[in-house]
C-alpha cells in the first residue's frame, strides 16, 4: 500500500510530489504529472533554468535541480547530477571513457582478451560464474547496515530535492541481464547462440543472488516508507524485436527472471519495465512475471503504445504508464506541432490512473529550443489542465 505522509523520514511533500505519490498509488488525479526531463544538450539546459551560459560546469547539480523545479518534474528516479553530461553538439567529449558498446577497440576483463564467444564462456567459466557464487554464499540477508545505507541515502536525497519533487528509488531491482555491456554485442551474442548451456547458469545464479538482494532492499523500502516504485533497466531489444530469440528467453531467462523480481512483487512494489527497441513480444510475458508498468516507448519501431494502455497486469488492474515524446522521431526531427500533436495523442490513450508524461529517454544534442518549449509548455498545460 502506498504511503501518502512523509515519506522522507523528514520532510512533508509539497503538493506537486503527493501528486507523484498518488498516482504511483493508482489513485484518480485531477492533474498528469510528468517524471524528469533529462536534456543533454547543455547550453538548452541553462536556458531553461533561466541560468548564464558556463553556469552548469559550475554547478552541475545546482542547475540541474533549478531546471527540474522550473519546469514542474513531479518525481525523479535516476539521479544524476553526480556524473557531469560529456556528449556536446559535436558527440562525446574528448577524454570520455569507452566501453564495449561505446567505442572500445578491444574488450579486456581480468587479463582476458574477448575477441570470440570461446573468450566470453573462458571469462564467465573463470571470473563471473565464480564470482556470483561466492556473492551468493556470503550473502548476508540481515544486514542492518546495508538496509540502513539504503534508508538514508534515499532520505538523504529528497532532503535535496526539497517537498516539491519526489525522490523514488533506481538501481535496486536486480535480476538477471544479458551481457553485452561487459563483453559487447558480437562476441556475446555468438557466445549466447553457441553456449546456451553456460548462459543459463549465468541467468540461474544472478537470479539466486538478485532474489536475497531484491529481498533485502523489498525490506528496506518498506521499513523506510520509501515510495513502493522501481523501474527496470536492461535494453533487450533492437528496432525489430529483441536482441536474441524469444524462444530462447522463454527457456533460459524468463523463470529466472520471474522467480528474481518476486520478492518485490510479493511485497507490493510496482516495478516498470524501460522500452527501448520493439519490445511487443515480450511485453505479455513481463506482465505476466509480474511487472505492471512500462516507460519509455519507440512507437516508430513498433511498440503499440495504445495497445498497451489497455492492457491489465496479472491482477486485472491497470498497468502504470510513464509515456514519453519520443527523443529518436519526433524531439529531433519534428516540428512544433508534431511535438504538442504527439502529447495529445499520449493523453489521450493513457490509462485511467497511474499516468506520467515525460520524454520516451534522454534528450541528445541537436533538438532544436522551439521543440523544447513546445514539450514544456505541454508538460504544464496538463499539469494545469489534466487531460481536458
Amino acid at each position: 500500500m502506498m504511503h501518502t505522509d512523509d515519506s522522507s523520514g523528514n520532510i512533508q511533500l509539497g503538493e506537486n510530489a503527493q501528486l507523484a505519490l498518488d498516482t504511483f498509488a493508482m489513485k484518480p488525479t485531477a492533474s498528469v504529472p510528468h517524471w524528469m526531463i533529462h536534456i543533454m544538450e547543455v547550453s538548452e539546459l541553462e536556458y531553461f533554468a533561466g541560468r548564464a551560459p558556463g553556469d552548469y560546469r559550475r554547478d552541475v547539480e545546482g542547475v540541474y535541480l533549478e531546471f527540474q523545479k522550473k519546469i514542474g518534474t513531479s518525481f525523479i528516479d535516476q539521479y544524476i547530477p553526480d556524473n557531469p553530461l560529456s556528449m556536446a553538439s559535436t558527440g562525446f567529449e574528448e577524454g570520455t571513457a569507452r566501453g564495449a558498446t561505446t567505442g572500445l577497440e578491444q574488450v579486456v576483463l581480468n587479463d582476458i582478451a574477448i575477441n570470440s564467444p570461446e573468450a566470453v564462456i573462458e571469462h564467465m567459466e573463470k571470473i563471473t560464474l565464480p564470482g556470483l557464487r561466492e556473492a551468493i554464499a556470503s550473502f548476508d540477508p540481515d544486514d542492518t547496515e546495508s538496509i540502513a545505507r539504503f534508508i538514508e541515502g534515499e532520505r538523504a536525497v529528497q532532503k535535496k530535492f526539497g517537498p516539491d519533487i519526489l525522490k523514488t528509488p533506481y538501481g535496486y531491482g536486480s535480476f538477471p541481464a544479458i551481457r553485452y555491456m561487459w563483453y559487447g554485442y558480437v562476441n556475446y551474442f555468438m557466445a549466447y547462440s553457441l553456449y546456451p548451456e553456460v548462459m543459463e547458469k549465468d541467468f540461474a545464479l544472478q537470479a539466486d543472488y538478485a532474489e536475497k538482494l531484491n529481498s533485502r532492499t523489498a525490506r528496506a523500502i518498506t521499513e523506510g516508507r520509501i515510495p513502493p516504485v522501481i523501474r527496470l533497466d536492461c535494453d533487450m531489444a533492437d528496432s525489430r524485436s529483441t536482441l536474441v530469440d524469444i524462444k530462447s528467453l522463454d527457456k533460459i531467462w524468463l523463470p529466472h527472471f520471474e522467480r528474481a523480481i518476486r520478492p518485490m512483487v510479493d511485497a507490493g512494489i510496482r516495478l516498470l519495465w524501460h522500452c527501448d527497441g520493439n519490445l511487443m513480444q515480450m511485453v505479455p510475458r513481463l506482465i505476466e512475471a509480474g511487472v505492471s508498468g512500462f516507460q519509455g516507448f519507440q512507437y516508430e519501431d513498433g511498440m503499440d503504445y495504445e495497445k498497451i494502455c489497455r492492457m491489465t497486469d496479472r491482477n486485472g488492474d491497470p498497468l502504470a504508464i510513464w509515456a514519453g515524446v519520443s527523443v529518436t522521431r519526433t524531439l529531433p526531427m519534428g516540428t512544433p506541432d508534431d511535438v504538442a500533436k504527439e502529447m495529445k495523442w499520449l493523453v489521450k490513450h493513457a490509462p485511467p490512473v497511474g499516468f506520467f508524461l515525460a520524454c520516451s529517454s534522454s534528450v541528445t544534442p541537436g533538438v532544436k529550443r522551439d521543440n523544447l518549449k513546445t514539450l514544456i509548455d505541454g508538460l504544464k498545460y496538463y499539469m494545469e489542465h489534466g487531460r481536458d
